[in-house]
């Protein structure tokens, strides 16, 4: 089969492999499509240290059952699936308290594990989910990043009649506002230093949208506010808008040697909640629920569509800023939507 692969830290090919065979308890995926996100860039970029070289790119992912192993019960061929890509070793310390997303030993499809990036993908079964049929089926890319944007919200404790200010209004942005919409918000105001974000920003979820902070006349602040750009500026920025008892989440990926300043005095006089999220944790099937009823505008969330031949060109496009979700297709003839491309920001962004 063909398939994108890293044979080595900024070294892409398509190529030809072996096709999968599955184990006991494995299925076989033809691949519909996957998407690319900031984590197919660290891998690229040899930032991961748990990634083993070569490898097959490409954990957002979804497609049709076409081989089972002998021990599958709880998919068949024939199913149109969405994958959990994530694979704790379930027998850790963390793993044991239930913290498998901080799993000692992880592991994931298309990190340490050949991914989608390919026409066909070998899965354990246990974390393919069946999506309906009458949903669109490049929409079963979508159901990871929420799943990360659903735990994201278990981290802060959603309450009714919240305000929310979230930092930045890409695709992960753009997905926590429109949970936020859905979970009760009193107000969610974004912040996106492109304006030519701001349009779609409003029609899914903001009810209020600049390029500064300061443009929002809320001298005491929000109850949750978010950072889902990783950008330290802006980090630094939303913890001096939390109002008191409030909580700030750090859901954007930073580098690792980024440092960000902050009252200690504030955070203690004022009872913030400065809290992280990591990955997924009990929240993939309750992200696919939550696209199957339509939460989140999956058509305007999936703005460029590549083949595997193009996959250079994909990872510039996301590396540009141009664009929302990208997704990566076996059978995909290029496709962009240029009033979403022309809505990217150039910053920095968990996508």
């Amino acid at each position: 089969m063909r398939a994108v692969v890293f044979e080595k830290p900024g070294q892409i090919e398509v190529t030809k492999v072996d096709d999968p065979t599955p184990g006991a308890s494995d299925a076989i995926l033809k691949v519909e499509a996957c998407g690319i996100c900031g984590t197919d860039l660290h891998l690229l970029n040899g930032d991961i240290s748990s990634a083993r070289y070569p490898v097959v790119p490409g954990h957002e992912f979804c497609g049709e059952v076409v081989a089972v192993g002998p021990g599958v019960t709880n998919v068949r061929v024939g199913d149109f699936v969405a994958v959990d890509p994530n694979l704790p070793d379930g027998v850790c310390r963390f793993c044991r308290m239930g913290k498998t997303n901080l799993c000692e030993n992880y592991s994931a499809l298309g990190v340490t594990l050949d991914g989608a990036a390919a026409e066909f993908v070998r899965v354990p079964s246990h974390v393919a989910f069946a999506v309906p049929a009458n949903l669109p089926r490049p929409w079963g890319t979508l159901v990871e990043p929420l799943s990360c944007a659903v735990h994201g919200f278990d981290q802060v404790g959603v309450h009714l009649a919240d305000s929310y200010l979230i930092y930045g209004a890409g695709t992960m942005g753009l997905m926590l506002a429109q949970l936020a919409r859905h979970a009760g918000a009193a107000s969610v105001d974004m912040v996106d230093k492109n304006p030519a974000r701001f349009e779609l920003a409003k029609r899914l979820a903001a009810d209020r949208i600049a390029d500064t902070a300061d443009q929002f006349d809320r001298s005491d602040g929000w109850d949750v506010v978010i950072d889902a750009t990783g950008v330290v500026a802006a980090i630094e920025d939303g913890l001096r808008r939390v109002r008191r008892g409030g909580t700030f989440l750090v859901f954007g990926v930073a580098s690792g040697e980024a440092r960000a300043k902050l009252s200690p005095f504030d955070v203690y006089r004022d009872e913030i909640r400065i809290i992280g999220s990591m990955a997924v944790l009990n929240s993939f099937e309750r992200a696919l629920a939550l696209v199957v009823r339509g939460v989140i505008n999956s058509e305007a969330m999936i703005s460029h569509r590549f083949g595997l031949d193009d996959y250079a060109k994909a990872i510039d496009t996301f590396k540009s800023g141009g664009g929302l979700k990208i997704q990566v297709a076996p059978s995909a003839q290029p496709v962009a939507q240029p009033s979403l491309a022309s809505s990217a920001s150039t910053s920095p962004a968990r996508n």
